[in-house]
C-alpha cells in the first residue's frame, strides 16, 4: 500500500481513484516540466552572462 502526501495529508496511492490517479500523474509531469524548464533557465542566464562579459571586452575602452 504505497503512500503519497498531498497538502500535508497522507493518501493509499490504491485507494485513490483513477481520475484521482490521473490527475496526480498530470500534476507530477507538470511539477518535473517546471524543474526542467528552471534549470533551462538557469543554464541560460549563465550563458547570458558569459557572453556579456565576452562582448563587454571586445568594446573599445573609450567612447569617441
Amino acid at each position: 500500500m504505497p503512500m503519497i502526501k498531498i497538502d500535508g495529508k497522507e493518501y493509499d496511492l490504491d485507494a485513490l481513484s483513477e481520475e484521482a490517479r490521473n490527475q496526480l500523474a498530470s500534476l507530477q509531469f507538470v511539477d518535473a516540466e517546471l524543474a526542467r524548464l528552471n534549470a533551462q533557465v538557469a543554464v541560460c542566464k549563465t550563458a547570458r552572462m558569459a557572453y556579456s562579459a565576452a562582448l563587454n571586452e571586445l568594446l573599445p575602452k573609450t567612447l569617441s
